[in-house]
């Protein structure tokens, strides 16, 4: 059944990997879906080609959210295509690669790192407010590495961090609107875009230490938030949903 049907929704960074599969489930549900890239125009391409082979319906925003400027060049182009209409589902999944443990950040890269994870989806809930309808939803990527300490990945987790953070605090902000706000955390997923990153050793290796035995999809990420953009999640609100199939619960004994 089409849960997002005749709504419009926006994904931030669906030109690939778990961003792509989330506009291409939304779609599959019904909703018209932006599909937001900041350089990969080709694979933002064949994300709205797939959708439409679907018959489902895409459209492109192009906005570099790393630029002091992205997010109003990311609205000038939505506002223009939603004509009026109201936007019904925000998706803040773009983020910037984890910057390395601290003994090789450096402060450039720390900035990036905050611009892109922090700052953009911040001022896109922001500038997104005025089109949501009351009973609108938004939900935003976060990790599982803010339950686990990898030091490798500091600062990356302490962006996510702030997300989960700002997930709560606009639940209650927007609760009387009907607006629901949550995130979601994916572990270890293998996509069509890290799919050759690692050795096979390596994915075997984190799919070892999941509670359910196996790397996690995309698609499985993308079958969270499209429940939780849709009136099955009317009454679930200011939570982190892990979506890691029990990545690092504990040890085997």
């Amino acid at each position: 059944m089409e849960q997002t049907s005749g709504r419009t929704a926006l994904v931030t960074g669906a030109s690939q990997g778990i961003g792509r599969a989330v506009a291409e489930r939304l779609a599959a549900d019904g909703a018209r879906v932006a599909v937001h890239y900041g350089t990969g125009e080709a694979a933002a391409k064949e994300t709205i080609r797939r959708i439409e082979n679907e018959g489902g319906r895409a459209f492109p925003v192009r906005a570099d959210l790393a630029s002091p400027d992205g997010v109003d060049a990311l609205f000038a182009r939505l506002e223009a295509e939603l004509a009026g209409r109201p936007l019904d589902v925000l998706v803040n999944n773009a983020a910037a690669a984890p910057g390395g443990p601290i003994e090789t950040d450096t402060p450039d890269a720390f900035d990036r790192l905050f611009a892109v994870n922090v700052r953009a989806p911040y001022f896109i809930v922001q500038r997104a407010l005025p089109l949501l309808p009351d009973g609108g939803r938004i939900i935003t990527l976060s990790s599982v590495a803010t339950r686990m300490a990898n030091p490798t990945q500091t600062s990356f987790a302490m962006t996510k961090g702030a997300l989960e953070t700002m997930s709560r605090t606009l639940a209650q902000a927007l609760g009387g609107r009907g607006v629901t706000v949550n995130a979601v955390a994916p572990g270890g997923t293998r996509t069509e875009a890290n799919e050759s990153v690692f050795p096979p050793e390596t994915w075997d290796a984190v799919g070892g230490l999941s509670a359910l035995g196996r790397v996690g999809r995309a698609s499985d990420v993308a079958d969270v938030v499209a429940f939780l953009a849709s009136d099955g999640a009317r009454w679930v609100t200011g939570q982190v949903i892990d979506a890691s199939g029990g990545l690092f619960l504990g040890p085997r004994l």
